[in-house]
């Protein structure tokens, strides 16, 4: 429980961004950032980035729903009906967030910016430094190419535990080189390797686990921008020498594939 004799902690700071800040902590949180420029910062950027991702949603979620999803072609596929309720209860909770925080961010579960399980476990540096190990190899920077897509699927989804697609990145310039396995903190972890016409590659780095959605959350490190994030069972982590703005509309197309 916060209190105002409690120092200020990441929990502050989450419910500050998500504008559900108790109003005995509000005076002290806004002097704790106007002392710790740093930390303002991020905490500005977060709330950018919520907006801009809520403008960049706003037209998606206004489209009427496709014909193959309408109740009336789904009647003979009950496992895809229940998909569809989930997905549709979990946008809801989307931007029934958003409204609240006047902002960001995309996941289930408050719409919030918690990393913390991601990090406290290194997803996101072993996301990050699986790319950089792994982006500079010329002749194996894959174990099984995307000419066997087929072998390629069901050997990762068997290996991860999970059933498992590779993202159509063609629509950003990306085609798919192939997959390779890797050891993810405990559990195994793939990697699917993408290229562009220039030779500057992208990795989507995932591994099955038992947390809970989380928010889209965006880490740099030594060169290497990431974004991470939990949905479905699977940690998602995608990878580039870009920066954050070029890799945001890739990572919202990687999620909204998952539908």
């Amino acid at each position: 429980m916060m209190n105002t004799g409690s120092p200020i902690g990441e929990d502050d700071l989450q419910a500050y961004i998500d504008g559900k800040l108790p109003p005995d902590r509000q005076a002290l949180v806004d002097a704790y950032l106007a002392g710790h420029p740093e930390v303002s910062a991020r905490v500005t950027q977060q709330l950018a980035d919520r907006e801009a991702l809520r403008v960049r949603l706003s037209e998606k979620f206004a489209e009427p729903i496709p014909a193959r999803l309408r109740i009336a072609n789904l009647q003979s596929n009950a496992a895809l009906r229940r998909q569809v309720w989930y997905r549709s209860a979990m946008t809801a909770c989307i931007f029934l967030g958003i409204g609240l925080a006047g902002g960001w961010w995309l996941k289930p579960e408050g719409v919030q910016i918690n990393a913390a399980r991601l990090s406290e476990a290194g997803f996101a540096a072993n996301a990050s430094d699986a790319y950089r190990t792994f982006v500079v190899e010329v002749a194996h920077p894959v174990e099984v190419g995307a000419d066997d897509e087929a072998h390629l699927v069901t050997w990762l989804s068997k290996r991860s535990g999970r059933a498992l697609t590779p993202p159509n990145l063609s629509a950003f310039g990306y085609k798919l080189l192939g997959g390779r396995v890797l050891p993810g903190g405990g559990a195994a972890a793939a990697q699917l390797m993408y290229e562009d016409d220039k030779g500057e590659r992208l990795a989507v780095y995932l591994r099955a686990g038992q947390s809970a959605q989380t928010a889209f959350t965006f880490e740099e490190k030594n060169g290497v921008s990431s974004f991470v994030w939990v949905d479905q069972g699977f940690d998602f982590a995608v990878s580039a020498s870009v920066d954050r703005a070029k890799l945001l509309p890739i990572a919202t197309a990687i999620y909204q594939g998952m539908i």
